[in-house]
């Protein structure tokens, strides 16, 4: 009997905030997920064993992609292509190493912002593209990006300038693709703002250096936050849409 085929998800930043939501909602029957983050989520497994999944959880910082890339690249590249019915990247982390102007921001803190929200999911997308070019399954670059990216914020440069990079190299990755035969799908989506540790931080930043403080903490206490788990579900409900990449930049709330 021929083995049933399977629907490949990989996910960085799988163990917290928007990341886990997004884990523990793609755990399911027929699924594999490899979730990439600093540590393993020990809340994932047994999920994943009640619900059929099969789960890699493999523990790298995203700061340092190059050998993630590789691995990347190895390990799909030794997978059967004719396993899988689909194949999905979900370059979800990204972080806020310190909230100030950028001229009071350290190498090192720029640095790192850089290198997870920017230059991980350009490593992580070209590995994963040429690795699984010849798949005959649909395949999939879910970049998540922010409001951030697509309008300045005073103290916030290198996150800014991380989330306009993701939407504009994925324009050209849309591009690229677009002239392959069974090109992948690429999107760069702001999922709308999500009541995460990211939000605790800037709503506890200090007003000097922060101007925008304010803003934050209006929309906390006015309830227009969503949860991780909302934001999740929209996110993947964009991400099973049809048209699904037919917009190289786009937002979940349009």
């Amino acid at each position: 009997m021929q083995a049933m085929l399977q629907h490949l998800y990989i996910l960085s930043g799988a163990s917290r905030g928007m990341g886990l939501s997004m884990a523990r909602q793609l755990l399911m029957p027929g699924h594999t997920l490899v979730g990439i983050s600093r540590s393993e989520q020990p809340a994932l497994v047994q999920p994943a064993q009640e619900a059929g999944a099969t789960l890699l959880q493999w523990r790298h910082d995203l700061a340092d992609s190059g050998p993630l890339s590789v691995r990347l690249e190895q390990w799909l590249g030794a997978q059967p292509a004719t396993r899988w019915a689909s194949a999905t990247l979900i370059n979800n982390a990204g972080i806020i190493t310190h909230i100030g102007p950028l001229s009071q921001t350290l190498p090192v803190d720029l640095a790192q912002a850089l290198r997870v929200g920017l230059e991980a999911p350009m490593m992580l997308s070209a590995a994963f593209l040429r690795a699984t070019q010849t798949w005959p399954g649909e395949r999939k670059v879910l970049n998540i990006s922010s409001g951030l990216g697509r309008r300045p914020m005073a103290s916030q440069a290198a996150y800014c300038a991380a989330k306009a990079g993701m939407d504009h190299f994925s324009r050209c990755l849309a591009l690229e693709e677009a002239r392959q035969p069974g090109g992948a799908k690429i999107c760069s989506l702001a999922p709308g703002v999500i009541d995460t540790g990211m939000q605790d931080h800037l709503r506890s930043a200090d007003p000097a250096d922060f101007p925008d403080r304010p803003a934050f903490e209006q929309l906390k206490s006015d309830g227009r936050l969503a949860s991780p788990d909302e934001a999740a579900r929209a996110v993947l409900a964009y991400l099973a849409r049809p048209d699904f990449g037919s917009q190289p930049v786009a937002d979940v709330r349009s």
